[in-house]
């Protein structure tokens, strides 16, 4: 019991032991709820319902009655789970506390003001969640879930992300990185 405590005190642990955890919670995900871990669509799920108490009429199509239904569903959960979770983590860990994208990095490439760089930071979430949208999943969608499953596409994705992630860092950050 003392382990476990003294894991969760820990800012960073051991990433076999994350890895481990993470197929363990993966395989929990499939045999308690009989749904892999992806939490992208959980933005549509919830969009679709805040969109349907607003305007029914323009919530009514294709998409959100069959594709992306609206409603509190397993993806949802996941997402609330997952930033509870992050920060219980933070807080076992004595790391937690709000910060303004304070990173000397950011303060750099995207000035002083913090409203801006929180506004860069969300535009770039934006992006990427549409991006996940097209590609049909986000990276726990088809990088862990897919790789649990030994999905070839998963592992074409995971070089891929690694690859333009690399690539942009390089251009972003210049040899700073």
């Amino acid at each position: 019991m003392d382990w476990l405590k003294e894991q969760f005190a820990k800012e960073e642990w051991s990433p076999y032991v994350a890895g481990a955890l993470l197929g363990i919670v993966g395989i929990l995900a499939v045999v308690l709820s009989n749904s892999l871990l992806g939490a992208s669509g959980a933005f549509e799920n919830l969009a679709g319902l805040i969109g349907k108490a607003v305007a029914p009429q323009a919530f009514d199509n294709i998409y959100f009655n069959f594709v992306m239904p609206p409603g509190i569903t397993w993806g949802v959960v996941l997402l609330i789970g997952v930033f509870f979770g992050g920060m219980l983590g933070a807080k076992s860990s004595g790391t937690w506390k709000f910060r303004a994208v304070s990173d000397e990095q950011w303060k750099e490439i995207a000035g002083k003001k913090w409203w801006k760089r929180w506004l860069i930071a969300f535009v770039g979430a934006i992006i990427l969640e549409y991006g996940a949208g097209i590609a049909g999943g986000c990276t726990s969608g088809l990088a862990i879930s897919g790789g649990m499953l030994l999905a070839p596409a998963a592992y074409l994705f995971i070089a891929g992300m690694f690859a333009s992630g690399i690539v942009t860092a390089w251009f972003v950050y210049g040899r700073r990185f």
